[in-house]
């Protein structure tokens, strides 16, 4: 059975609301299933069906549920048509079913798009993080990295381990530079999909995003420990106040995804699921483990080092890189103040 994921991110919503309309469209058969979870101060859709990736009802289905959940709170007036552009943080996987069809879905909490770079690099091309790349004969034929630019709006594709320093070249700026699709070429399947839209070119949206990413697991694929390691590391991504400073990336469980502390540090939440037939058994709540402690004790400490410079780069980012990309205005006043040097 050929199956789709759609998993839609947003910062605000009522779960209740959104929850009793989807039930209506499971019902319906226009979908196959459907759950709601409350991700940090938003929510996060996950949603099977048989109709592939980027159908207009399904996207219809999902704008109406979050719509009725938080009317006019997606910077848009009526639905485009895709839930791109809408404010929201969309990913889809398409994929046959296996016997046992094991995936993650991953989400970022208060961080930016190009989060996910470092997680799927190692995940799928780092031998010290995956086992799989050495002792797989399916994984260690390497695999396909579907990068795209945010700025000139164009994709690419590197194949690794070949082009594994021409790959980290331009996924090594995620400000810029994000994975959407890795494909694993034993299979020619996709194995690993992530949302690429910033959500803060909506009118309204600066300073909060929610990324998302789903990976399926086991076989002939990275194991669910294999796709969990990178975040043992807590690396630092954007985030915090504004999504305009740099923030180490904590590992927790759903229920600790709202970022407190000078709106963060950033979260990342990872559920586990068993598809059959379409539908969604779990979830796992895979971060709620005490072998991620010693990470969310470092996220801590690195975020005390990085608070205490303040408005200083490299806490701050520098303003290219901000989603507020300007300095305040009331810097208007000091204008005249700068003559030619």
């Amino acid at each position: 059975m050929r199956t789709t994921l759609t998993a839609v991110s947003t910062v605000t919503g009522r779960p209740a609301a959104v929850l009793a309309r989807l039930a209506l469209a499971v019902a319906a058969d226009d979908l196959l299933d459907a759950q709601v979870r409350t991700l940090g101060t938003g929510l996060w859709l996950l949603l099977t069906h048989s109709r592939g990736e980027s159908d207009g009802d399904v996207h219809r289905i999902a704008w109406e549920a979050l719509d009725a959940g938080s009317p006019g709170d997606f910077g848009v007036d009526g639905f485009p048509g895709r839930l791109e552009g809408c404010g929201a943080s969309v990913v889809e996987l398409s994929f046959d079913e296996r016997p046992s069809e094991a995936l993650i879905a991953f989400a970022g909490a208060g961080t930016a798009t190009g989060a996910f770079n470092l997680p799927l690099f190692r995940t799928f091309a780092d031998p010290f993080n995956t086992a799989g790349l050495v002792l797989s004969d399916a994984l260690n034929q390497g695999s396909s990295f579907e990068v795209h630019d945010s700025l000139e709006r164009r994709k690419a594709v590197f194949n690794t381990p070949e082009e594994l320093y021409d790959l980290l070249a331009y996924i090594g700026s995620p400000g810029r530079f994000a994975v959407k699709r890795v494909i694993p070429r034993a299979t020619s399947n996709v194995a690993a999909a992530a949302s690429t839209d910033r959500i803060a070119e909506v009118a309204g949206m600066a300073g909060h995003q929610n990324p998302l990413a789903i990976v399926r697991c086991e076989g002939d694929l990275p194991t669910v420990g294999e796709a969990l390691e990178p975040f043992a590391m807590p690396a630092l991504v954007e985030g915090f106040a504004r999504g305009s400073h740099l923030g180490p990336w904590m590992p927790v469980a759903l229920d600790d995804a709202a970022p407190g502390r000078f709106d963060g540090p950033p979260r990342a939440v990872a559920l586990a699921f068993e598809v059959t037939d379409g539908k969604l058994e779990g979830p796992r709540d895979l971060f709620a483990d005490p072998s991620f402690d010693r990470a969310r004790e470092e996220a801590n400490r690195l975020a005390d080092l990085l608070r205490r410079q303040g408005p200083f780069e490299p806490h701050r980012l520098p303003l290219d890189e901000q989603e507020q990309a300007e300095l305040p205005a009331a810097t208007a006043r000091t204008q005249s103040r700068w003559v030619d040097a």
